[in-house]
């Protein structure tokens, strides 16, 4: 599959999830996503767990080093789940060789940004990861979890949207998510207009970005922030690819590329 083919095949699945009330929207795009997803990894034991109003899905390779990492999917805050991201969680936990557990946190409108936080630290609280990985709005939610956790840990960000975002800082508009779609997503977190800049300097982080998307310039912009801070970032970009290319990182060379060279540099932090 080349770049070109997946945008078309995601847009027009978009086009019959933003028109459908939020059940059907949110199941619409979990079918989305889900047909980009390779196969499960051989070996892998995957079961869900249940916590409250919060679904936990476990990604166990075998073996496992030892240790879980939590995963954050993305969806604008409002679409998302174990589900759609089930590809990409199952994928994570076998480049890392380690447990991974993906949360299915609380969505807009039906729960606000603090609800959804909430979800992301009482079951870091529980499970005490050893790292964080956060997707787009998962990403947004792994670095406003990070100072709420009793010690640091290692951070992997995917295209997050970390502020301020407004017309003035945006990138242009790319595939898949124009300036308006990033703008729409500030009455869920109000947060998005501020800069995450106030990462402690211990702070460890590998992020990933893709060439077109207009979160990837304020997105640079932090990562030059926390390194002036002195706080210890890998950074790398997917040339020619798009938001939500991740989806599709068995398809896409050059998405899978960056996939593995992210993951490689996180485990080796945790190999560290």
């Amino acid at each position: 599959m080349n770049i070109e083919t997946f945008i078309t095949r995601f847009e027009q699945g978009l086009a019959n999830v933003t028109h459908s009330a939020p059940a059907e929207s949110r199941q619409r795009y979990d079918q989305l996503c889900e047909t980009f997803a390779p196969s499960d990894p051989h070996g892998m034991r995957i079961t869900d767990e249940t916590r409250g109003c919060v679904t936990l899905r476990h990604f166990i390779p075998a073996p496992a080093k030892p240790g879980r990492v939590m995963y954050l999917h993305g969806g604008g805050f409002t679409l998302g789940s174990i589900n759609s991201h089930h590809g990409i969680a199952a994928s994570l936990a076998n480049q890392l060789t380690r447990h991974v557990v993906s949360l299915d946190y609380r969505l807009a409108p039906e729960a606000d940004y603090s609800d959804m936080l909430g979800d992301c630290i009482n079951a870091a609280h529980n499970m005490a990861p050893i790292a964080i990985v956060g997707d787009s709005a998962g990403g947004r939610l792994a670095l406003d979890l990070l100072p709420r956790l009793p010690h640091s840990v290692p951070l992997g960000l995917i295209y997050p949207p970390v502020g301020p975002l407004n017309p003035q800082t945006l990138g242009p508009d790319a595939p898949l998510l124009s300036r308006n779609d990033v703008l729409s997503l500030t009455p869920f977190c109000p947060g998005l207009s501020t800069h995450v800049d106030t990462l402690p300097p211990t702070a460890q982080l590998e992020v990933l970005s893709v060439e077109h998307d207009p979160l990837t310039s304020p997105l640079e912009q932090a990562v030059a922030a926390w390194r002036r801070n002195g706080a210890q970032v890998g950074y790398r970009r997917a040339n020619t690819m798009v938001h939500a290319a991740l989806h599709a990182h068995a398809l896409l060379p050059e998405m899978q590329s960056a996939w593995q060279d992210f993951c490689q540099a996180l485990n080796r932090r945790l190999d560290h």
